[in-house]
């Protein structure tokens, strides 16, 4: 698979299990499942002929800070 995700080693140094994060987040585990297989990913950025770079952005701002 051409895209990894390390969300297993990025919640480890955080401490924090993927079930908290999925409260956190306000997704399911079997969501969150899918994402930390990379698969989703991998076939969208695939069929779009893409990086996950042109499609995933961060600017460190929550919806909720926006308001």
């Amino acid at each position: 698979m051409a895209i990894r995700v390390h969300l297993e080693e990025v919640l480890r140094e955080r401490g924090m299990t993927s079930k908290e994060l999925c409260a956190k987040v306000g997704i399911t585990e079997a969501n969150l499942s899918i994402l930390r297989s990379g698969k989703a990913i991998n076939r969208i950025c695939y069929y779009l002929g893409c990086d996950v770079g042109d499609i995933l952005k961060f600017d460190g701002i929550l919806e909720e800070d926006e308001e």
